[in-house]
């Protein structure tokens, strides 16, 4: 079956359009579909992992992947990563390191579980790592988001 123009995807970039009533949103990347949906207390269907669940689902998977990945590199015992995550808005003004200083600023909280016989020298080098992911250097980089209308 061929597919439309709209349902192509360039390398690199993805498809997301709007599925149905509410909030629901079909997510493509021309290989692979995911869903994306609100929860049932902000009016959605709760077909899919909201916006916020996405991104912290991209860095917690780019975090994993990046220690994995270096570990390997190095020859370490590292046997398996968990990386639990969590997004909140909180005042600026309770946020020492922040260089925002009003208005709310968002956190993100990521905890990581390393499974292996890792030393403590180890498990310090690969948080560091965990530091160095791409994902992770995007959301703390300056993101300039172009925008523009396709008729």
């Amino acid at each position: 079956m061929a597919q439309s123009r709209a349902d192509r995807t360039e390398p690199e970039s993805v498809l997301v359009e709007s599925a149905g009533d509410g909030f629901r949103q079909r997510l493509s990347d021309g290989r692979h579909e995911l869903t994306a949906d609100e929860p049932l207390a902000a009016g959605g269907a709760d077909a899919g992992p909201s916006p916020y669940e996405l991104l912290l689902m991209s860095l917690g998977a780019c975090t994993s992947m990046t220690l994995s990945m270096y570990a390997k590199r190095k020859g370490w015992p590292l046997e398996k990563v968990r990386v639990h995550l969590k997004h909140d808005r909180i005042h600026a003004e309770d946020c020492r390191d922040c260089e925002t200083k009003e208005g709310l600023v968002d956190r993100i909280d990521r905890a990581i579980e390393m499974k292996g016989p890792l030393s403590d020298e180890q498990r310090g080098r690969l948080l560091e790592i965990a530091d160095k992911c791409p994902v992770h250097k995007t959301l703390t980089s300056e993101i300039k988001i172009v925008t523009r209308y396709l008729p």
